[in-house]
């Protein structure tokens, strides 16, 4: 036998006791009573038929009922149950680059182990979904197949280094073929994590991205390194640091290959990140990863031990009951009338026997602090923050109803407009079976994230914010073809992105423009067209320091006209 919570049975030390105290004061005050108001000749009338050991008996079922009530609060557990773990979650293979560019210490302590560092990373944010490591630098190989078990992830990620894989160079053709062989027919979702500084000594990279897609496979690029580039350096036989050289003998230097990572990524309807961001693999996960649909997967049994609380809280209750229909007199014969009773001595066995009750509230759930019905009246009544926090509390006790009572949680962040604990809330909402729920978490995460672009002041960020809107609407239109609130989202997000689109056109048609004018010395003329664009146009922002250049030159080269 054990106990869940042992460090309840500490009570025992502090309950026991103190019943003990209480009923040995209780006994001298009721004899001090007792002597003030009763004459002395008076006091063997009255007393008579009070049995001592009867009192004993009663104090004896109160403490025996405190000491069950404790046992059961440490809820006692014996025997075992074998369940099936149920999970609902993505399929993601993690490829990482282990050839010898990885070395390269642009980004420390360098980028193999930053990428390591990153994948155990996103294991902590995955911590529903189905992960697998594959390792490539000339060839790819599967390091561990689609698990849940984290500690198998983990080792496998920590064993890699750039001797993983015997063949030199770097295939992202193959580390993308190799992760797509590891997923499972029929399953939903596939998803490829990509670690790698994106140089590439084959051919073929796009084409196997292409192929990976039609499979129903996204990838999602992480660059590691910076452009700039850094000499590579690896160990030597005795084991001094080497720098790497080509065929010619000149020392190799390894750069970032951004615009062939953002290919790989746009071909198969992923996204790239640059691993040089604070909190990559966080905004990788809940802006790209977690608004995807899970599907359900039954890996492993456990055990699970059987709690048995219930037979010393049944025994405690039974012990309380058996003290309130245990008289200190006993039964007097039919007819026959008993002396009065003493003051003060029914009081004390109520009190007693309220204390030991008073245990039995400990049962209930202790973090209740509200119902369904006062978290709804304070959403109708404006306070959202306090619907909010209420629906927290209740979705921690209320399993059942968890993925419900968290969605409300949501709905009231959203209109309090705290929007990263709305999204939060509505991803979470996303693990219910409930495909109603689900298709309404969807919309709702769409919302969140139109109006954080709404927020963004940097037009690259509406355009992230705005395209994460357009994915989760996509896929409440697709569990849900019949909601026109979703639909018509849906194209007003889609005819924002458009905007912005042309917005970046029209600035980018004006910079060319402008430098049309700079080339035949008009730089009065370059100025306006600059200033005009960045007024009417908030995509021409971030051309304000050449405006300020042009001014500057405007003013020396044609100060007539100021």
């Amino acid at each position: 036998m054990r106990f869940a919570s042992p460090q309840i049975l500490w009570l025992l030390l502090v309950f026991v006791p103190a019943l003990l105290a209480f009923f040995w004061w209780s006994w001298r005050e009721r004899q001090r009573l007792m002597a003030q108001f009763i004459q002395s000749r008076l006091l063997p009338g009255l007393i008579a038929g009070v049995s001592a050991r009867r009192q004993k008996i009663r104090a004896g079922l109160i403490i025996g009922a405190v000491i069950f009530l404790v046992l059961a609060l440490a809820r006692p557990q014996w025997g075992y149950t074998q369940e099936e773990i149920a999970q609902r979650g993505l399929d993601i293979v993690v490829a990482v680059d282990t050839s010898k560019s990885m070395m390269a210490t642009d980004i420390a302590p360098n980028r193999l182990e930053r990428a390591k560092l990153a994948a155990l990373s996103l294991m902590q944010q995955a911590n529903s979904d189905r992960l697998g490591v594959v390792a490539f630098a000339g060839s790819a190989f599967l390091e561990c197949p689609l698990t849940i078990d984290d500690s198998a992830f983990e080792q496998s990620v920590n064993a890699l280094d750039v001797n993983s894989i015997s063949e030199g160079g770097t295939s992202l053709a193959e580390a993308i073929k190799e992760a797509d062989k590891a997923f499972k027919e029929g399953d939903n979702y596939k998803v490829v994590v990509l670690f790698t500084d994106g140089e590439d000594n084959d051919e073929g990279a796009l084409e196997a991205a292409q192929a990976a897609a039609k499979d129903g496979v996204r990838i999602f690029t992480v660059g590691i390194g910076t452009p700039q580039g850094d000499l590579i350096q690896i160990k030597g036989p005795d084991g001094s640091l080497q720098y790497v050289r080509d065929d010619q003998g000149n020392v190799v230097k390894s750069h970032l290959n951004e615009p062939l990572l953002r290919q790989i990524a746009s071909t198969a309807g992923g996204a790239y990140y640059s691993l040089s961001g604070a909190n990559t693999m966080e905004a990788l996960y809940q802006r790209s990863l977690a608004p995807l649909p899970k599907s359900d997967s039954h890996e492993q049994w456990v055990k699970r031990p059987k709690e048995r609380y219930h037979w010393p809280l049944a025994i405690a209750i039974v012990l309380l009951i058996v003290e309130v229909f245990f008289p200190e007199r006993p039964s007097s014969r039919r007819g026959k009338k008993g002396p009065p009773p003493v003051p003060g001595a029914e009081k004390t066995g109520a009190a007693a026997t309220i204390i030991a009750a008073s245990l039995v509230l400990l049962m209930l759930p202790m973090a209740v602090h509200g119902s369904p019905a006062s978290a709804v009246d304070d959403y109708k009544a404006g306070k959202f923050a306090q619907a909010q926090k209420e629906f927290e509390q209740l979705a921690v006790t209320d399993k059942k109803h968890m993925a419900e009572l968290t969605f409300n949680a949501g709905d009231a962040a959203y209109r309090a407009t705290n929007y990263d604990d709305a999204l939060k809330f509505y991803t979470a909402a996303l693990d219910s079976q409930n495909v109603q729920l689900q298709q309404k978490a969807y919309f709702n995460i769409g919302n969140v994230h139109y109006r954080q672009g709404e927020q963004e002041k940097d037009l690259d960020d509406v355009q992230q914010q705005w395209e994460q809107a357009v994915t989760n609407f996509q896929n409440a239109v697709e569990l849900d073809k019949h909601d026109a609130d979703a639909a018509h989202n849906l194209k007003f997000a889609k005819d924002g992105l458009l905007m912005i689109q042309q917005m970046k056109e029209a600035a980018r048609l004006a910079r060319q423009e402008a430098d049309n004018s700079v080339r035949r010395r008009q730089y009065h003329r370059a100025l306006e067209i600059m200033e005009q664009a960045v007024q009417n146009n908030i995509a021409a922002k971030q051309f304000q320091d050449y405006v300020k250049r042009l001014k500057n030159i405007d003013e020396i080269a044609t100060p007539n006209q100021h």
